[in-house]
């Protein structure tokens, strides 16, 4: 297992104040610069840019060229999808972890219609209406719908370790079939099926499998949200042929139209009680049904279906020193709380907690925040000061920011202990997948993720049911058009 990275043995030159701006009217403490970089030729800039952060470069390689070109980790360039999808792909990109929490601040960035970045989805993909996740929180329904959300998560509460122990001990029966029969297993097909059953039994208290939609609920809500993000994607086709069917023009919203109509009758017949309360609320059960189908088949299912192959790549890799560390602690506490897993038995896991907080720094879940600078600002880095005037869009590169060498040692390294103890747990307020800080809850004002300690909570469910059953295990890991790719090509079954 590695060794421990504790705040003390961190850089000490990090400041501990939250702000990532400073006000107009304060003194900069730093040099005052211009924001360096360009965007090219009108339409042409902005077609080598995507041609270079989706083929030529890749992702991560083409910021990294740019900061080193422009030796400023905030900087001008264009963002994917461009011509002819987004009408404006040009942004300020924030690229470490003192500039970019300035996207949280809804004081100072707007962000209406920036889901998905400089382009928005056809609302035909939503019923026609703008979901929460495009509103901005001085929208008027804002608040309505995100407190429908807490209400789902709150009535739903019971069920979330029953259920989820019962989809995935089907999960592990599954991938311990496969790995016998074949010597291996791909986790992404049965962990989705997984995912998608336990939220609809958790949610909504109704197995998918006994309805209409059967076992096709990953596959339709996949094929959904790939005509939203399909313009942020890539699936591995031939690269100019990919460009066109992807990149250019938005895939039309008619195609889907039948399979994401089965996904709205299966919700509207299984929320009752959510449509209930948003009766009272005053949403209708049109739009509220449209929102829930959102939150749980994008933003929930999206999440775990990405998140739960990070955390097996990264604890597969880190070896079974670990592994047994981690079966160790878990079996104990539970066993120690008389055989029953609870909250409160988790919360005396510290390594589990640590493990699961360092696979979201990391590799976090959600890479892209945007948001649109509602007055003039000025942004610091590390090294400077930086003007961004009104009306500018901002980009920021989470792995970028929560990966910044100055704020964690070791900063690429998976180090499972790291936010162990008092003095690792002060650097949660640099954890930022949920868009916020790990240390802060989300409310109605901001846009941090209403589900942010529900997914927390199922991500460390995984860990502990995982390692109730199975001392270590074996992984292959490959690219996939969302996170990563996972095999198991071994299991060792719990021997203690």
């Amino acid at each position: 297992m590695a060794s421990s990275a504790t705040l003390s043995s961190r850089r000490t030159n990090v400041q501990d104040r939250p702000s990532a701006t400073v006000s107009l009217l304060e003194k900069p403490e730093l040099p005052l610069k211009s924001i360096p970089g360009d965007y090219g030729l009108p339409f042409i800039g902005a077609i080598k840019d995507r041609l270079d952060y989706f083929y030529n470069q890749g992702r991560d390689e083409f910021f990294k060229s740019k900061i080193q070109k422009y030796q400023s980790t905030v900087l001008r360039t264009n963002m994917p999808p461009g011509p002819f999808i987004s009408s404006n792909p040009k942004v300020v990109a924030l690229l470490d972890g003192k500039s970019f929490p300035i996207l949280f601040d809804v004081s100072k960035v707007e962000k209406k219609d920036l889901f998905t970045g400089t382009y928005m989805s056809s609302t035909n993909l939503t019923g026609g209406y703008r979901i929460l996740s495009y509103l901005d929180p001085s929208e008027p329904k804002h608040a309505k719908l995100k407190q429908l959300l807490f209400f789902l998560l709150k009535s739903s509460r019971d069920r979330v370790l029953p259920e989820f122990k019962a989809c995935y001990t089907e999960l592990f029966k599954t991938v311990e079939y496969e790995l016998a029969e074949k010597g291996k297993c791909s986790f992404q097909t049965p962990s989705e099926q997984a995912a998608f059953n336990f939220l609809a039994r958790a949610f909504f208290d109704s197995n998918p499998v006994d309805s209409e939609l059967g076992t096709d609920g990953p596959t339709l809500a996949n094929k959904w949200v790939l005509f939203q993000l399909g313009p942020i994607f890539t699936l591995g086709l031939p690269k100019y042929i990919e460009d066109l069917l992807l990149h250019t023009f938005p895939l039309p919203s008619f195609l889907v139209k039948k399979d994401y109509k089965k996904l709205y009758d299966f919700f509207y017949e299984s929320a009752g009680l959510v449509l209930d309360e948003a009766e009272k609320m005053g949403i209708s059960r049109d739009e509220a049904c449209h929102n829930l189908v959102f939150a749980t088949c994008f933003n929930s299912f999206g999440g775990v279906k990405v998140f739960f192959p990070i955390m097996l790549k990264w604890i597969g890799l880190a070896g079974e020193n670990l592994h047994l560390s981690l079966a160790k602690e878990i079996r104990s506490v539970i066993k120690s709380n008389g055989g029953e897993l609870s909250l409160s038995a988790m919360e005396q896991m510290p390594l589990m907690k640590s493990v699961v907080y360092e696979s979201f720094r990391i590799d976090p879940p959600v890479q892209f925040q945007y948001g649109k600078a509602k007055k003039d600002l000025l942004i610091e880095s590390h090294h400077a000061v930086y003007e961004v005037k009104e009306g500018e869009m901002l980009f920021g590169y989470q792995p970028f920011a929560t990966k910044d060498p100055n704020i964690f040692e070791r900063a690429e390294e998976f180090v499972p202990d790291r936010f162990m103890g008092v003095d690792g747990e002060k650097s949660l307020k640099y954890v930022l997948w949920s868009n916020g800080p790990e240390t802060e809850h989300p409310t109605v004002a901001d846009k941090q993720c209403a589900g942010k300690d529900f997914v927390t909570l199922v991500s460390r469910l995984f860990v502990v049911e995982f390692f109730r059953c199975y001392d270590t295990f074996e992984v292959e890991v490959g690219p996939a058009p969302v996170g990563v790719a996972v095999t198991i090509t071994s299991l060792k079954a719990a021997s203690f």
